[in-house]
């Protein structure tokens, strides 16, 4: 039983976390109010039942045994197995969830992630607003802006001085406080240099400093900082959700904004960070569908950018405290 149980419960919980996120960034899409549940406990139920019977009659009227004339001989046996699992959900809700969801992810949390491997182009245009002034592109309807062109020119930068190891981060203790510094290994190839060179260059730094501290804000105050504003978990869902296709019906009845164009980089137009598809009918071969108001919408299993940037999101929102102080109403349904 935990053999089947652990797998199947595992595969099933997984799955519907997927079509919940993906659910939720369709409504912000469509100005909807996206709502969180969580699985609190699978607790399972078995019943083993079984039984066995042996009846053996034998009936003469004339009292004359050997020739038995009549008798008659009953077999039985039953088995019943009953596996009947109940699964408690816990409505994730109240102030304390309201405001981890709406806090911008701290500047440290993302240079972990820039440390831990994940690419330093793709944190930085899914978590930030602006870097030392830089702005990055955001896709909420309120506020929607493309990004500077230096940003992508930054991105493209250090991205190549990560792949080359030439960046790299650490702890350091500056007036009584723990600082996050982000520095640039010396003695690189000539191209890196002049990479590290443009970085400086774009963000303001000191061209012969090798220590740069990371705070939050959207502006420097010298050139020994590194300013980031970041965005918080419910700002990355909306600006995710922008990228969307939605049918050109609903467009055009006024039910949703039309996806907006792809900004344009040093080497041409930027691919979308993820891109959703929409569809009347069901989609053969999704990595995760949904339904909503009559439309199907999708992510394709063969687009792998957007399967690994998906799943980057359901780790992002593991960020997200979602204890509440309140009791939050939970519903348990017995599954027969």
């Amino acid at each position: 039983m935990v053999t089947r149980d652990r797998f199947d419960y595992s595969g099933a919980v997984a799955e519907s976390w997927k079509r919940q996120m993906l659910l939720n960034l369709v409504k912000l899409r469509y100005s909807d109010a996206p709502v969180f549940l969580d699985v609190g406990q699978i607790v399972s139920g078995y019943t083993v039942q079984s039984t066995f019977s042996a009846v053996g009659n034998i009936f003469n009227s004339s009292g004359v045994v050997p020739g038995v004339p009549s008798s008659s001989i009953g077999l039985g046996a039953q088995g019943q197995f009953i596996d009947r699992p109940t699964i408690t959900y816990t409505p994730l809700m109240g102030e304390r969830f309201a405001r981890s969801l709406m806090t911008p992810i701290p500047p440290p949390a993302l240079m972990s992630l820039i440390q831990a491997g994940y690419p330093v182009d793709l944190v930085l245009r899914l978590t930030v607003h602006v870097v030392n002034g830089i702005h990055n592109r955001y896709g909420g309807d309120a506020r929607a802006r493309p990004a500077q062109p230096e940003f992508y020119q930054l991105l493209e930068r250090l991205r190549r001085i990560q792949l080359s190891g030439a960046i790299g981060m650490r702890v350091r203790r500056l007036d009584r406080e723990e600082a996050l510094v982000l520095t640039f290994r010396q003695n690189v190839d000539p191209s890196i240099e002049a990479d590290t060179l443009v970085v400086r260059q774009l963000l303001g730094l000191d061209p012969r400093g090798g220590e740069f501290r990371v705070v939050y804000g959207s502006v420097a105050s010298d050139d020994k900082e590194i300013a980031i504003l970041s965005r918080s978990v419910l700002e990355i869902l909306v600006d995710l959700s922008s990228f969307i296709i939605v049918p050109p019906a609903d467009v055009a009845e006024r039910r949703v904004s039309a996806t907006a164009e792809s900004d344009a980089g040093p080497s041409g137009p930027i691919r979308p960070l993820i891109r959703i598809d929409s569809s009347q009918d069901r989609p053969a071969d999704a990595f995760v569908a949904v339904p909503y108001r009559g439309s199907w919408f999708w992510i394709d299993d063969r687009d792998i950018p957007s399967k690994r940037l998906f799943s980057f999101i359901m780790f992002i929102f593991t960020l997200v405290e979602t204890g509440s102080k309140e009791s939050p109403p939970i519903i348990t349904i017995p599954a027969g």
